[in-house]
């Protein structure tokens, strides 16, 4: 079963993911976070535990403390988290916000309200 990090600091997005989760029987583990940098301490307790870092890890490209651009580019930086695949998410659907998000190194660029079935389908491939 993959695991997904989702930070985002709309508790609304967050609670709507996890809902969305449960009613279509997803089979993933999803961990969500309102800011880049609790899912960042996660993410470093996680690996120095011994634990895989997770599959995927999506983050709201506009968030007040920290962007998702920071998170992406931090995780980039890391050889810890070299293996795990990076998205960026958001309501915009600007050129330039894409190409900001892989210029931070992200692997994607979801809009949203995101799509948590086709996330994980496309996981599997």
């Amino acid at each position: 079963m993959p695991t997904i990090v989702y930070v985002d600091d709309s508790r609304d997005d967050l609670f709507y993911l996890d809902y969305t989760r449960k009613k279509q029987q997803i089979e993933v583990d999803l961990f969500c976070f309102s800011t880049a940098e609790t899912a960042l301490e996660a993410l470093k307790q996680r690996v120095a535990e011994g634990w895989a870092p997770p599959e995927l890890l999506v983050a709201d490209l506009y968030m007040p403390l920290d962007s998702g651009i920071g998170l992406i580019s931090t995780l980039r930086g890391d050889d810890r988290f070299s293996a795990m695949r990076l998205a960026i998410c958001s309501g915009s659907d600007a050129d330039e916000d894409r190409a900001r998000a892989f210029a931070a190194g992200a692997d994607f660029y979801l809009e949203k309200p995101l799509d948590l079935a086709a996330i994980v389908l496309n996981l599997e491939v």
